[in-house]
């Protein structure tokens, strides 16, 4: 989440005050379980639309760059225009394109529609932890954030078996129905237990820049895609890379020039800053992507049904949600160095044993390998968020740890698209890479081999940052 955006303040809570607090806990609940619960409904979902692994998975893709370019965006306009509206209009956007979604009746239009929930959904956790810091006072927010991270981890842990169950018995569309539906069931208690706040009326939201690195990102992506599936050369690959070349120079230019642009030019002379979100862009990338192709992995070669898949993903993200509170203690404890060089160390090592034994018939070593990597995880993200912000100064954390938030996102977008293309381009291959590739499908073998390589990559920035320039000695990064 984003750190909290000083605005206007709010109207006295008063008695609606018991309300708000599970109110917002239940949104944040909702964002993360309709996103969660869809992993595992990939596989029916392409065999529907007979698609690609690579074109289905920009139905993750589409969500995550469109979530991770939404969420800087919404803390400067809920500043100028309150946060309330923003919440409020989100929930609806987000119900619409649940229901987008849900009635699809092609690829296209169900990747439109998760990129339209994305944006809605983005403004529940971008404005969660601003509404309780404008609503509550000092002494008494501890226990509401801890009741947001309550809320995600729960969101994560459920979300695979109840998306299975729920695929397995009514069909993937009803995950988006659901979501739709329960959305719009949230929307009177908004009304009812949301203070009222007044904007600023000062336009701090750079919707160009926005948009220039969204084209930017998605172009890549594209670009990335079209590589994959078709030859790094190919005609429509070069095309897309120019578009993002040529988006990514003019969004350089834009944000020196804005008032307030959607990245501060000055984050960009932050080499400790740039190398931290480097890091989160990898290790959110190899984390999402295993949850997905791992899904895909038991469904298809596996020939375990989306419920039994979904259970067998529930370990690692219960894992995630009862290490994540850990991992934060451990950062402030003994510093961000550790943990987060050992979590990235263990999801590099549990990616390789999967690559090496867990794509083939046995569930059992494919769970104990996403433990691996959720484990891994949990002891990345908090830390990883901490360092970031130590390397911020007080007047850059609100754009920055929105432009971190994003990042990861970022991550979570660019993974699938480039595993899915490794998947389409060795789906026939007999052989696999890895040299100690024991059994099972070569083609999946190899999506994992790549995706440990990410958190290898994010280690040896990490040490270099943290260990070597600027850590010598040191356990924290100090801005």
């Amino acid at each position: 989440m984003t750190e909290p955006v000083t605005g206007a303040p709010w109207k006295e809570v008063g008695a609606t005050s018991r309300f708000f607090l599970p109110v917002i806990a239940a949104a944040v609940f909702l964002s993360v379980l309709s996103n969660s619960m869809i992993y595992v409904a990939g596989a029916d979902m392409a065999e529907e639309f007979a698609a690609s692994s690579a074109e289905i998975a920009w139905v993750f893709t589409g969500f995550s760059l469109a979530y991770g370019i939404a969420v800087p965006l919404y803390g400067g306009m809920s500043d100028a225009f309150g946060a309330r509206r923003f919440l409020l209009s989100g929930l609806l956007v987000f119900a619409l394109g649940g229901l987008l979604c849900a009635l699809s009746q092609d690829l296209v239009t169900l990747i439109i529609g998760r990129a339209v929930q994305a944006v809605g959904g983005a403004a529940v956790p971008a404005l969660a932890s601003v509404v309780i810091a404008k609503a509550l006072p000092a002494g008494n927010r501890g226990g509401a954030f801890g009741l947001l991270a309550s809320s995600v981890g729960i969101g994560a842990a459920a979300g695979p078996a109840i998306g299975g169950i729920l695929t397995d018995t009514m069909g993937w569309r009803t995950l988006f129905f659901g979501s739709a539906v329960l959305a719009l069931l949230l929307l009177p208690f908004f009304l009812h237990a949301l203070p009222r706040d007044e904007g600023t009326g000062e336009r701090r939201a750079d919707l160009a820049g926005g948009v220039l690195l969204g084209t930017a990102a998605g172009a890549l992506l594209l670009a990335m895609a079209e590589g994959s599936a078709q030859g790094l050369f190919s005609p429509e690959g070069m095309g897309y890379l120019a578009v993002s070349i040529v988006a990514a120079i003019a969004f350089a230019w834009w944000i020196c020039r804005a008032e307030h642009p959607f990245v501060p030019p000055s984050l960009f002379a932050n080499r400790d800053y740039l190398a931290i979100a480097a890091m989160a862009f990898l290790a959110m990338g190899a984390n999402l992507s295993a949850l997905i192709f791992a899904s895909l992995l038991a469904v298809r070669e596996i020939g375990l049904s989306p419920g039994m898949a979904g259970l067998a993903l529930t370990p690692g993200a219960v894992a995630s949600a009862l290490l994540s509170p850990a991992a934060g203690r451990l950062s402030d404890q003994y510093g961000t160095r550790t943990p987060t060089l050992a979590g990235l160390a263990v999801m590099a090592l549990a990616l390789l044993a999967i690559s090496t034994f867990g794509t083939g018939n046995s569930v059992l070593l494919l769970a104990l390998g996403m433990i691996g990597v959720s484990a891994g995880f949990a002891f990345v993200q908090t830390p990883l968020t901490n360092a970031a912000a130590n390397t911020l100064r007080p007047a850059e954390l609100g754009a920055g740890m929105g432009v971190f938030s994003g990042a990861f996102f970022l991550g979570g977008a660019a993974g699938p698209v480039l595993v899915g293309g490794i998947l389409t381009a060795r789906a026939s291959a007999g052989e696999a890479y890895n040299p100690f590739h024991a059994f099972g499908v070569a083609a999946f073998s190899d999506a994992f081999l790549l995706l440990a390589f990410a958190p290898l990559a994010a280690f040896a920035v990490g040490f270099v940052l943290l260990f070597t320039k600027r850590g010598r000695g040191r356990d924290e990064i100090d801005p």
